[in-house]
């Protein structure tokens, strides 16, 4: 069983950064690095949303919102894909969480709190 833990969430003031981890365990680095993983956000009463996603073969994709502020990359060796985020704004405060999917497997982390606040 794949399990996924987020860390780095924390209070930054607005500007600032944050830099998450979304790390697996319970699966080589081998079986891994063919997992595609995002990185959603959540807000009570409003719809989880994607904000970042990498490929296998690293693509990666950006919600608009976040374009330009935001990079992900992964390190299959250390099973651990990272959410590198700056200039952050009171808007990205969230809960975070890290999916890991692949056919039929789909993995969700307990999450990580984000909030940009002065």
């Amino acid at each position: 069983q794949v399990q996924l833990v987020e860390s780095g969430g924390g209070l930054v003031q607005p500007g600032g950064s944050l830099r998450l981890s979304c790390a697996a365990s319970g699966i080589s680095g081998y079986v891994f690095s063919v997992y595609e993983v995002g990185w959603y956000r959540q807000v009570p009463g409003v719809q989880r949303e994607l904000v970042a996603s990498i490929a296998n073969d690293r693509r990666t994709n950006y919600a608009d919102s976040v374009n330009g502020r935001v990079t992900i990359s992964r390190d299959n060796a250390k099973k651990t894909v990272y959410l590198q985020m700056n200039s952050l704004k009171p808007e990205d405060t969230a809960v975070y969480y890290c999916n890991a999917l692949y056919r039929g497997n789909n993995f969700w982390g307990q999450g990580t709190q984000v909030t940009v606040s002065s």
